[in-house]
């Protein structure tokens, strides 16, 4: 039995072939990352299914977690996750609904709110948090400890250079 087969390299080919005055050798990189982003999205999004949550709920419930018991503003949340305002108000409605999160007024701001996690929510991220993260365990591929650490501090880098 051969190896899979490999899509990325038959497009950088391709391209290779038909414009060959351009290097594809960057498209090489971000196709493969941006396959393997869908795949680690998927994944992780149907481990927490199982906790009733999204990838993008357990985002927000996750950072509420870490952050503290204080609550966060919504503003604050903004900054620690990938989402619009509008986006961020959505989830946080589906949340509050399920009694996952409360939104009470911001003592320093009374026009603002201040998100904070339930006791629920608070029991319902740990659970999810334990699966997401086998299941991040489970996506990596066989590397040694030294190759964890450079994969890290490459994308580190790649990440600085976007955000």
């Amino acid at each position: 039995m051969g190896s899979p087969p490999d899509k990325i390299g038959d497009v950088v080919s391709g391209w290779q072939a038909v414009l060959p005055g351009l290097d594809p050798s960057a498209l090489d990189l971000v196709g493969r990352t941006l396959v393997l982003a869908r795949h680690l999205e998927r994944t992780a999004n149907a481990a927490l299914a199982r906790h009733g949550l999204s990838l993008g709920e357990f985002d927000i419930l996750g950072t509420l977690r870490r952050r503290g018991d204080g609550g966060m503003t919504p503003t604050q949340l903004l900054k620690w996750i990938v989402l619009t305002s509008g986006g961020l108000t959505a989830r946080l409605t589906r949340l509050e609904d399920r009694g996952l999160v409360t939104r009470k007024p911001d003592p320093a701001d009374r026009r603002g709110v201040v998100v904070q996690l339930t006791a629920k929510g608070r029991r319902l991220t740990d659970a999810a948090a334990a699966t997401r993260f086998a299941e991040a365990e489970k996506s990596l591929p066989a590397l040694t400890e030294a190759e964890q650490k450079t994969l890290k501090k490459l994308l580190k880098k790649w990440l600085e250079t976007v955000e």
